[in-house]
């Protein structure tokens, strides 16, 4: 039981690395929507927010606000949650997205923050629950650098994580040309029956 080797790349250590990994992921983003816009995104201040200039109207500025954004215009509002209480789960993941993962590459930040995860998905399926959205792609997306980079080990310690992730990594248009992560170990029994 095998699968593809990854090709881990390092976290985005700059600020121009940080807004070609926000333009990258808003990219996909519109792929894996079905959207063949090709929409160009620019940088805005220090830490390097995202802003797309829309055709229509004013700039809209941040990962979350231009996803909800493309989330719409894909006519895909179901991704963004379909009662009041999974509306603000989403909402709720969406930001922690960009509080907690984005500019983290502290181990221990992301320790914390994988265990953190590990705990609340252990009875869930999806962040909603049962229901795929906007905060499954992209808090994936967002961790996709640091979960490509753990052992076996590291993956075991946080097997709800790992079970989500590969999931999540597996849903259709979803991760592209991101590097698959194994998860799977090939075990050798030197015992036979």
């Amino acid at each position: 039981m095998g699968g593809e080797p990854c090709c881990p790349g390092p976290a985005p250590a700059s600020s121009s690395c940080r807004k070609m990994a926000a333009a990258a992921e808003l990219t996909l983003l519109e792929k894996s929507l079905g959207l063949s816009k090709g929409n160009k995104y620019s940088a805005q201040g220090e830490r390097q927010i995202p802003v797309l200039q829309t055709n229509n109207g004013p700039s809209l500025t941040g990962l979350t606000t231009i996803a909800t954004h493309l989330v719409k215009q894909a006519n895909k509002e179901y991704l963004l949650g379909s009662t009041a209480e999974e509306k603000a789960i989403v909402q709720q993941w969406l930001e922690y997205r960009v509080t907690r993962v984005d500019g983290h590459s502290n181990k221990d930040d992301i320790r914390t923050l994988l265990k953190d995860l590990n705990s609340y998905l252990e009875d869930k399926v999806y962040l909603t629950g049962y229901n795929f959205t906007l905060a499954d792609i992209l808090l994936y997306y967002g961790l996709h650098r640091f979960i490509v980079d753990l052992t076996v080990q590291e993956k075991e310690k946080y097997l709800n994580v790992s079970r989500w992730f590969c999931h999540i990594q597996h849903y259709p248009g979803i991760r592209q040309h991101l590097s698959v992560v194994v998860f799977l170990k090939n075990r050798l029994y030197t015992n036979s029956l």
